[in-house]
């Protein structure tokens, strides 16, 4: 919940026609700019500050991997807690099994021992991992990274005799998770291809403009319709078929990251006390153009039009469908 806003002083009369003209603005500015292509770096706070310069270094280790796709199994494997331990035994910030540590874990610290609950010893281990299978599986054909993540999950044997990523779901469905997971942690380079369906998203909000908020609120009948920041914005995205995690934090990572003056009606828009850690992030709301958003702001307010230009404005993400579906929807620990 955000603590303080400025209000953004359109009406609500007004609003409706401001908006309308938005959302059909968003069919032209996506007809007009052209897609993003590789990563060279990590998207703003996507990576908790601790974290980041292990996740830099180590993720240049091979080239089979980079600092966003090191990021994104880190973040799949555990949400960034170093405690995690799964039902399955494995443990850590990169859900080492016992077994697989005592063979792969690595001293990434120099520091005279191999602890897989230290984050030092464990991200350099992961990528290290990483790219010992990346060499396993160095001449079979296709995208190198993809049969990498394919020997992660179904073993380099299965990689090589299947000549490729093998037609197994699980497997095939990791790979994609991860690749997905690796846009929301680049930053991109150049401008980040529009959605199409931000304008079915505006639409649900500006029509919700005037209700009442609700801490926790889901917008169901028995709350009256009500919602808070982020039930609002998961809500928006679900009446375009694309299903957010209810925490403004964990949507952060639906999809990849379009600078301020690159930003686009449907963009979600994010606040933090800690510009540095998207973890941190607290508040959520929808951007529909000109420096302003629809957001459920606080007890007290009702869901309405506030700028988004304040000191706590974090960045923004636009969804996509691929890169909501690969955030985990539990964690270990959690």
């Amino acid at each position: 919940m955000r603590k303080f806003w400025v209000a953004g002083g359109i009406g609500v009369g007004l609003a409706m026609c401001f908006v309308a003209l938005l959302v059909v603005g968003t069919y032209s500015a996506a007809a007009g700019i052209s897609g993003a292509s590789g990563a060279v770096g990590l998207a703003k706070g996507a990576v908790p500050a601790r974290y980041k310069p292990l996740v830099e270094k180590w993720g240049n280790l091979c080239p089979a991997i980079n600092p966003a796709l090191l990021a994104a199994q880190l973040y799949q494997e555990s949400g960034w807690n170093p405690r995690a331990q799964s039902h399955a035994a494995a443990q850590g910030i990169a859900q080492f099994i016992p077994g697989t540590w005592a063979s792969h874990g690595i001293d990434g610290d120099d520091d005279g021992d191999r602890d897989v609950w230290d984050p030092a010893d464990a991200i350099p281990s992961a990528a290290s991992y990483d790219c010992e299978l990346a060499g396993y599986v160095k001449k079979v054909p296709g995208d190198p990274t993809n049969n990498m993540l394919a020997a992660y999950n179904a073993g380099a044997y299965r990689v090589i005799q299947s000549g490729g990523v093998p037609a197994i779901s699980e497997t095939q469905n990791y790979v994609k998770i991860i690749r997905s997971l690796e846009k929301s942690f680049a930053k991109p380079v150049g401008r980040v291809e529009p959605s199409r369906q931000a304008a079915g998203a505006i639409y649900f909000a500006q029509e919700k403009l005037g209700t009442p908020y609700l801490w926790g609120g889901n917008g169901t009948a028995d709350q009256g319709g009500r919602f808070d920041c982020s039930g609002l914005t998961q809500a928006a995205y679900r009446t375009v078929d694309i299903e957010l995690p209810r925490v403004a934090n964990d949507q952060y990572n639906a999809g990849p990251h379009p600078s301020r003056d690159e930003l686009l009606p449907g963009d979600l828009v994010f606040f933090s006390d800690d510009l540095n850690n998207s973890r941190a992030i607290r508040h959520v709301g929808l951007y529909v153009g000109g420096g302003y958003m629809i957001n459920a702001p606080f007890t007290g307010a009702v869901i309405r039009f506030d700028k988004i230009d304040t000191p706590d404005y974090f960045g923004a993400t636009r969804v996509t469908k691929d890169g909501a579906e690969a955030l985990p929807t539990a964690l270990p620990g959690s």
